[in-house]
């Protein structure tokens, strides 16, 4: 009897250490707030270093003139929408109006292939034009943060498609709202990265 009442409460609620908390934190919220603290120091890193050198007069600098600023313009608003849409999956989780929240998670999903097919983009111009990860050390910045950056947007839209389907059954709800912390970083990230590496050539 004990067996099956925990089957019962996890197949109606989810996993019960979903709904432990730590501190009046939900674990899965806090374990997403400790991931993304991890990744601050990553790009917080290249960002300082970058403009350590920037500012130190390394040469190579001159060559962020030579970057797609529309690209990246383009790219930073398909960015936006794609977190106003995984917010909008939030709510209509919340709202228990569960195809809402699958369509909405997979127009973000849309959203960040659209980014990956614009960046795939302004790589293979780089590249055909002779410029690569060792032209110099804007460069290096450059492939090494925003591919990185695209790393971690394929990793948001696999989990986010692995989200959608668990939602579609009206199961782990609450993880659309983790998934969502995570994009919304992955955002942030893009929203430093952008006027650095296309605008800002100070």
């Amino acid at each position: 009897k004990h067996y099956l009442r925990i089957k019962i409460i996890m197949s109606t609620h989810g996993p019960i250490a979903t709904h432990r908390t730590a501190s009046g934190i939900p674990t899965g919220r806090l374990a997403v707030w400790w991931l993304l603290a991890s990744e601050i120091f990553i790009f917080g890193g290249l960002i300082m270093c970058f403009l350590l050198f920037k500012f130190n007069n390394a040469p190579g600098f001159e060559d962020a003139d030579m970057t797609s600023t529309a690209a990246g313009a383009f790219n930073t608003f398909v960015l936006l929408t794609s977190s106003l849409s995984i917010v909008l999956a939030h709510a209509a989780a919340e709202k228990g109006d569960i195809q809402a929240s699958f369509r909405y998670i997979w127009f973000t999903i849309g959203g960040g292939l659209v980014f990956l097919l614009v960046k795939t983009y302004e790589y293979s111009s780089k590249i055909y034009s002779g410029i690569t990860l060792t032209e110099n050390v804007f460069w290096s910045f450059y492939f090494t943060a925003t591919g990185l950056h695209a790393l971690h947007v394929i990793g948001g839209m696999v989990i986010m498609g692995m989200i959608s389907f668990d939602v579609r059954k009206n199961y782990n709800l609450q993880r659309v709202e983790l998934i969502g912390l995570y994009w919304h970083f992955v955002d942030i990230v893009w929203i430093f990265l952008f006027p650095i590496l296309y605008i800002a050539n100070f």
